[in-house]
């Protein structure tokens, strides 16, 4: 599987990080995984469903992991992206070359992947919209209104 321009491209944005986005992004090219560019940084799927991340920082370079809170995760090695925010995304973060380990790495993409396969996967529930008294009675006396505000996406109703 050959990196496409694009990644190519974030690589060569990081140059901090380049020998180990190179190496981590070798590693996943050797799974079944299809690679793509999403959000900006390069992403890696398995039947249109996102498995691994790959990503640069200020300080560290990090695989995420979109489903690993099902990871056993038996080395310690994950943390949650953004404690409070997410609930099934999983970080891995690297400050050296050195502190990759393939055969960790792999095993890890590997799980991830027999756990897509068995369909696990976190759906998030979605909150209620409630709608104030006021704003129904408006929305009910005015046709227009009303349907102009059921034609908008439920974050723009909120």
């Amino acid at each position: 599987m050959n990196s496409s321009p694009s990644i190519d491209q974030y690589i060569l944005k990081h140059p901090l990080w380049q020998a180990e986005l190179e190496y981590l992004g070798k590693i996943i090219q050797a799974t079944d995984l299809k690679e793509t560019i999403k959000w900006g940084a390069p992403v890696y799927a398995l039947n249109n469903k996102n498995i691994v991340g790959l990503g640069a920082f200020k300080s560290y370079v990090g695989l995420w992991f979109f489903q690993g809170m099902y990871l056993t995760d038996t080395h310690n090695k994950l943390v949650n992206a953004q404690e409070g925010k997410t609930v099934a995304m999983r970080q891995w973060r690297f400050n050296h070359i050195k502190e990759i380990n393939e055969r960790l790495v792999k095993e890890y993409i590997d799980e991830a992947i027999e756990n897509q396969k068995a369909g696990k996967e976190f759906k998030p529930t979605t909150k209620p919209l409630i709608i104030p008294e006021e704003l129904g009675q408006l929305l009910s006396n005015n046709g227009e209104l009303g349907n102009k505000f059921a034609q908008l996406s439920l974050s723009c109703k909120r």
